[in-house]
């Protein structure tokens, strides 16, 4: 057991604790040795740098996010959810498994019709009341899923510029080249931009996106759209089952609205982590083969000086060229717009790590992270799509070369130091495991590159573990930092420097597991107590016959030699 001194702060108060403002809005923490480190935020985490004002915003909008909306607040009369965080959950404001329907009819002749007056092209799934529950009308022939796509780095997305966006289409080669989506701007009429949000880039604006699914996700009406969903179209069940003004978003306590709220929450959310960060050997094979071209690696975003300065000429990495693309037989046939039921916009793959199902109908679920990637690049392949090229060059690489493409996808959502993959950084990620062996204790002063196991610990990417590293592991830790004999160094750090030892690996300091082992040979025995009576009285640090490190070695002490003795640590 422990008896000594824990250390808790969040994660992210921890590292705005040291923050040194920089002018990116990159967290710069100040490493042992003067170097600065920069540790990334984690999926679902504000983007580092916001102000007090920013963080408090984006507080306040997770709070709307997450929160279950009410009848008598204007929820439905037909809706999916009941809150944002219901359908974006992995994690709250990422991707995730649930999924939508949308149906219409194709004529004989081709053409599409959304079937608007009928309720399409979106099924809403449940209702206020059982007489306004929607179903699929007989004149719909064509019906898919839609699964959650995520809201991770959304502000960020928003700030890419237009140009650069149509620059980027212009580079492409003309077989694989996408189509920009001009859409209006909700909230500001008149106003048009490239589309680069939802599986149609159907929205250009975090704003009109917030407006957008309000509506006709909860069904609640705001200052953008205004006008109610009719259950299948039908106004005569919209008089019966809906009965909350419109608009039905109104300002809260703060004069804020629902959809602000949550605007800001989506805009200030950082962008999933790559760790490495950059030179794996498998996003130089990405590149070669073509994937590359559609998922773009990065953008910077605008300088314009009405952004927030958080949002200002950032690079990126989403791997998404955010353009429509004629992906043939594995679309969906879901016309929207200017967008035929051929395309699909470019999904960002930054957070793919954490991402199940793939597919925008949710086709490649569950099975392994590998296989469910490996579904995904083959089903580029099929008959008219733009990806064939892309699809076959991976399926002619060797294993080996596929493996590292698989590697380097799943770098996309890791967090630095998470060696196990669970999205936390604690007592298994310096230990190691038997699944993921190479703990930051095992990589300690090794040298490493972006393609070795070691390079999750590697945060500057110097090639080593070092101090530099091992500040940034502190500030981004989970478990609890302790300092267990009083000595004003971690435990942590003098496991690794040899100072305590820890016979049993199990990351608690011999000497902290059984305090009555003054001595410190794991034996706790008569020498044991002879040094605590002869002790007694005030013993200032360090003072090992203070076992409850409160000054004086006392009748406590003697009990918890008492208390210990025999082998320490097989607890005879």
């Amino acid at each position: 057991m422990s008896n000594g001194h824990k250390i808790t702060a969040s994660r992210t108060g921890a590292i705005m604790g040291v923050v040194l403002a920089a002018a990116s809005g990159v967290a710069v923490i100040a490493s042992g040795t003067g170097t600065p480190a920069t540790p990334q935020a984690r999926m679902g985490d504000p983007l580092l740098g916001l102000d007090t004002a920013q963080a408090t915003r984006f507080d306040l909008g997770k709070i709307e996010y997450q929160r279950n909306l009410t009848v008598g607040e204007g929820l439905g009369p037909i809706f999916n959810q009941t809150s944002c965080a219901s359908c974006h959950n992995n994690p709250v404001g990422g991707h995730g498994n649930q999924t939508v329907t949308r149906f219409g009819h194709i004529g004989k002749k081709g053409g599409f019709d959304p079937l608007d007056a009928l309720g399409g092209s979106l099924l809403q799934a449940n209702a206020n009341n059982d007489d306004c529950i929607e179903s699929i009308p007989p004149e719909a022939n064509i019906t898919t899923l839609r699964v959650t796509l995520g809201s991770l780095g959304f502000g960020l997305i928003e700030a890419i510029e237009d140009s650069e966006i149509l620059a980027n289409r212009d580079a492409q080669d003309a077989s694989i080249r996408g189509t920009a989506r001009m859409v209006p701007v909700l909230e500001d009429p008149g106003e048009e931009r490239v589309g680069r949000f939802g599986w149609k880039s159907q929205l250009a604006t975090v704003l009109s996106f917030s407006a957008d699914a309000a509506l006709n996700e909860m069904g609640l009406t705001n200052r953008i759209i205004a006008t109610e969903n009719a259950p299948n179209g039908d106004d005569a069940l919209l008089l019966e089952c809906d009965t909350v003004p419109d608009p039905e978003d109104v300002p809260d306590a703060g004069g804020v609205e629902f959809i602000d709220r949550v605007t800001d929450f989506q805009r200030f959310l950082a962008p999933p982590p790559q760790v490495p960060r950059s030179g794996m050997l498998g996003e130089a094979i990405f590149v070669s083969i073509g994937c590359a071209q559609c998922h773009t690696p990065s953008f910077t975003t605008s300088s314009d000086a009405s952004l927030e300065s958080v949002l200002q000429n950032r690079e990126i990495r989403p791997y998404s060229d955010f353009l429509l693309h004629d992906m043939g037989i594995a679309s969906d046939g879901i016309a929207d717009g200017t967008a035929s039921g051929r395309h699909i916009r470019t999904p960002v793959l930054w957070g793919v790590k954490d991402r199940n199902p793939l597919w925008h109908d949710a086709r490649f679920a569950d099975g392994t992270f590998d296989q469910r990637l490996l579904d995904a690049i083959a089903e580029h392949g099929v008959f008219a799509s733009q990806g064939q090229a892309s699809a076959s060059a991976f399926a002619a690489l060797s294993v080996a070369d596929q493996q590292a493409v698989l590697r380097f996808l799943g770098s996309l959502g890791r967090a630095e130091f998470d060696s196990s993959g669970d999205d936390r950084v604690d007592l298994d990620d310096f230990l190691g495991t038997d699944e993921a062996p190479f703990g930051f204790s095992d990589c300690w002063n090794q040298s490493t590159s972006p393609d070795t196991p070691c390079a999750v610990h590697d945060i500057d990417q110097n090639d080593i573990v070092d101090s530099i590293d091992l500040d940034a592991l502190l500030l981004v830790y989970d478990d609890l930092l302790e300092d267990c004999d009083g000595s004003g160094t971690l435990d942590l750090i003098e496991l690794l420097d040899g100072t305590l030892p820890d016979a049993d690996v199990n990351g608690v300091p011999d000497p902290c597991q059984c305090p009555g082992d003054i001595t410190g040979n794991l034996v706790i025995d008569v020498e044991d107590l002879l040094l605590v009576i002869g002790s007694w009285g005030t013993c200032a640090p360090p003072c090992p016959a203070d076992t409850n490190l409160d000054g004086m070695v006392t009748v406590e002490d003697l009990l918890q030699v008492i208390q210990d003795w025999g082998d320490c640590l097989s607890g005879d």
